[in-house]
């Protein structure tokens, strides 16, 4: 099946312009509905735990996944401490998603929120522990740079309707656009269009780097396996020239070739071979299902049915198109 999209070549500016205009219309309307998708909501079979370094902190953490009562969420458990995967507690921070609550904070958490929105775990209680006990802030792990090694631990444990407090199954409820939204910086921009169904049409350039150069990918779920076989292999990316400049900024301390796919401006790809030939424009779809999981509410679903178009996008966008869509 080719996924690959053609898109009409036109100025970025006009582009944005056009959807500055589009803003202005429905404007009585809400800017979402939430309605039912004709499932439950459901949780993990069981409990799975994983081990691996961070890749900005460098540092190793444990992440334990455990079912949750359907209308609890997804939540992170830190040091005791319960913060919520919702864009309330979404900072802004460099080449990550990261949540704060009380002093607390858990780093890059894009990979594993992707995977659980993606596979469906709408509640699921995340402990993770950092390598000190008294650390104030904690990462979760990189492994290779793909949401893979997330797929397969969820997918050995097994998914289960979610049950209440009162044993109660609970219809699972997810947000439909009533009209056009996005957020742009410049020639960056990530957009939604009501659609009867979810797409995600995602787009790169790289100029400066002519083996990335400019990619465009749109891929909806087609079915269950659409995510782990289009997805979820796709591992985070860099520009070789800039690796330095991250390092300086206290970033990547646990980056390696390892757990990521390097490109130099003059030599190309260096730890070759890609997965797919255009890899980096689908982990930035990988990214973006992590960053919009943070508008789900009780075990409700983040991603919303619409058709979400990004190009130059990263994760700053990402979250501030959730908070747009979380506002109404």
């Amino acid at each position: 099946m080719n996924l690959s999209v053609a898109v009409v070549k036109a100025k970025n500016s006009t582009l944005i312009s056009w959807m500055r205009l589009s803003s202005f219309s429905s404007a009585a309307s809400s800017t979402v509905s939430l309605n039912p998708i004709g499932r439950l909501q459901q949780t993990l079979a069981g409990c799975v735990e994983v081990k691996g370094k961070s890749l900005h902190s460098g540092k190793l953490s444990t992440v334990k996944l455990l079912p949750e009562i359907a209308g609890a969420g997804r939540y992170f458990d830190f040091r005791s401490r319960s913060i919520p995967a919702s864009i309330e507690f979404a900072q802004e921070s460099p080449l990550c998603t990261t949540l704060l609550k009380d002093g607390l904070k858990i780093r890059t958490v894009e990979h594993l929120l992707s995977t659980l929105e993606a596979k469906g775990v709408d509640n699921c209680r995340i402990r993770i522990d950092s390598e000190h006990a008294d650390d104030q802030e904690v990462e979760v792990p990189i492994f290779d740079g793909s949401a893979k090694e997330w797929v397969d631990a969820i997918e050995e444990v097994g998914i289960n309707v979610a049950q209440n407090h009162v044993g109660e199954s609970v219809e699972k409820m997810v947000a439909h656009l009533n009209k056009p939204v996005h957020v742009w910086k410049n020639d960056s921009f990530v957009a939604a269009y009501p659609a009867l169904e979810t797409r995600i049409t995602c787009g790169i350039d790289f100029p400066q780097v002519p083996a990335i150069g400019c990619q465009w990918f749109s891929w909806k779920p087609l079915h269950e396996s659409s995510y782990a076989k289009d997805i979820a292999p796709s591992r985070t990316f860099c520009v070789y020239e800039e690796v330095e400049k991250m390092r300086e900024a206290g970033l990547i301390k646990g980056g390696s070739l390892d757990n990521a796919i390097v490109c130099s401006a003059e030599h190309g790809w260096m730890n070759p071979p890609l997965r797919f030939d255009n890899e980096a424009c689908r982990h930035k779809i990988l990214d973006l299902i992590g960053d919009l999981s943070l508008v789900a509410r009780g075990g409700n679903g983040g991603l919303p049915v619409a058709h979400i178009v990004a190009f130059k996008a990263g994760h700053a966008l990402h979250t501030d198109l959730a908070r747009r869509l979380n506002m109404d």
